[in-house]
């Protein structure tokens, strides 16, 4: 068909990496199904079956040398793909084309082929999860004492640092990290274990030998780096492992999420900008324009990939007994854009934490307009040192900063500490309510925090390789 008019999945033309697209590519796929079926016969032969070297040898030598134009024919005839590329590599592989999938169920090589798949896109994310916390403890330490204006509610609140809103959003990111990593631990194989998990055709291959059922199993689970099979199964591996790998893809979304979002607001006050390209067109119309449209970005696949979490519990939770086939076509589609779209949400994270630029005379400058309002508690405590009444003192400073509120907002000058220092109730001149102005005098321990905090992570990005993270588009 003529180029351009066919569907192209946006994960797959823009956002995904190399690594992720190749790894779910249809030839990975079927290679790794080669590579399961080469290894159940030469686990079959090393255990008595009658299987030769030759064979095993024949197999081996033509996992690459896929026809899928062969195997795609074959489907329309059969209507099952497994049977289909088993008469492919039959083709290509004739001595045996009899021993290919002996003993096993189609969810020999979807099944397995699929956790292999799973387990090294979770591994690649793990290192691409670990590159995004190293960026930000870079930004954390450079910034561990710049006050700049703290908010709750979107609203102004106390100071803090910019290095220590960092280490908020670095806080969420260890959490999927260590997800990831409970993940990755609890990944097993399935194993060959036959239709509904009993095991039945190799009881009568093995002639009732289970030992040998354990050692095949064991040595095919060996072969591609698993450590054991799940303990028992029906025809599938339990699909709630499904919704434990996307649980955890999700959950880095939320975490992209709520620092792209944090990072949106703050540049829309001009405070933190990410990175912004000599070239860069901001809007089609508005040439002045520099939008937050990679921030923007990682909300927008990150919500998606939320969503798409979704499937897995919703398809675990209607597997009838020991198979039904309405997972599969969801599974297809759900678990590799799952793992797609969480690399490109990182990628994008990795490139935005890697450039972020604060605008310090902005953010000093924000800190200088809602000081005197921050300061108002410890003038307070000094006039209350100085013989002032507390409940007095406090009336007098709502008072003076509703009226200094009225005026910002009506864009008339204001100056609150003159006003404040009218109220001889304070025993302070302006000059004296100046000098308590100081923001690092409001940041309470947020440096310390951020130090105590990086040592905490440092074991956690060790080794990881500080690079620029280049995005398609």
């Amino acid at each position: 068909m003529e180029e351009n008019r066919c569907y192209e999945s946006p994960l797959s033309s823009r956002y995904a990496s190399e690594y992720m697209l190749t790894l779910f590519s249809a030839r990975t796929r079927i290679e790794t199904w080669r590579k399961l079926w080469v290894s159940l016969a030469r686990a079959e032969m090393e255990l008595g079956l009658p299987i030769t070297q030759a064979q095993v040898d024949q197999l081996e030598a033509h996992v690459k040398d896929i026809d899928f134009e062969c195997a795609k024919q074959r489907e329309k005839e059969v209507r099952h793909d497994v049977m289909a590329h088993v008469y492919a590599y039959g083709q290509v592989a004739p001595d045996a084309a009899g021993i290919i999938h002996l003993g096993a169920t189609s969810c020999y090589v979807t099944d397995n082929g699929d956790l292999i798949l799973y387990r090294d896109g979770l591994r690649y994310l793990r290192e691409e999860l670990r590159k995004v916390i190293a960026n930000l403890a870079v930004f954390a330490e450079k910034y561990k004492a710049m006050p700049t204006l703290g908010y709750t509610h979107y609203q102004p609140a106390q100071l803090v640092t910019v290095g220590k809103r960092a280490t908020l959003w670095m806080q969420d990111l260890l959490a999927d990290l260590e997800e990831l990593d409970f993940v990755l631990g609890s990944i097993k194989f399935l194993g060959c274990r036959g239709t509904t998990g009993t095991e039945a055709s190799f009881l009568e291959l093995f002639e009732g030998d289970t030992a040998k059922i354990d050692e095949m199993n064991r040595r095919i689970a060996g072969d591609f780096g698993f450590d054991g099979c799940f303990a028992v199964c029906g025809q599938t591996y339990p699909r709630k492992f499904d919704s434990r790998i996307l649980n955890c893809l999700s959950s880095i979304a939320q975490s992209c999420y709520r620092m792209a979002n944090d990072i949106r607001l703050l540049q829309h006050d001009r405070q933190v900008e990410e990175p912004f390209e000599k070239n860069q067109i901001g809007s089609s119309a508005m040439a002045y324009k520099r939008n937050p449209m990679r921030c923007e970005r990682i909300c927008s696949l990150s919500r998606y990939l939320m969503a798409d979490a979704m499937n897995a519990p919703m398809t675990a939770s209607v597997q009838w007994l020991e198979r039904t086939l309405d997972d599969s076509a969801n599974r297809r589609i759900s678990m590799p854009e799952g793992f797609l779209c969480a690399d490109a949400v990182l990628r994008l994270a990795q490139n935005v934490t890697d450039g972020l630029h604060v605008n310090e005379k902005i953010v000093e400058k924000t800190v200088r307009e809602y000081l005197p309002f921050i300061a108002t508690e410890n003038l307070m405590m000094e006039g209350v040192k100085r013989g002032g009444n507390r409940q007095q003192l406090h009336e007098i400073i709502r008072s003076c900063s509703m009226d200094a509120t009225a005026k910002m907002k009506a864009g008339e000058p204001w100056d609150l500490l003159a006003d404040l220092a009218e109220h001889p109730e304070f025993s302070m001149t302006k000059d004296e309510m100046e000098q308590v102005l100081d923001p690092k005098l409001y940041t309470g321990r947020c440096a310390e925090q951020v130090e105590r905090f990086l040592e905490m992570v440092k074991p956690r990005i060790a080794g990881v390789r500080q690079e620029n993270a280049e995005i398609n588009v």
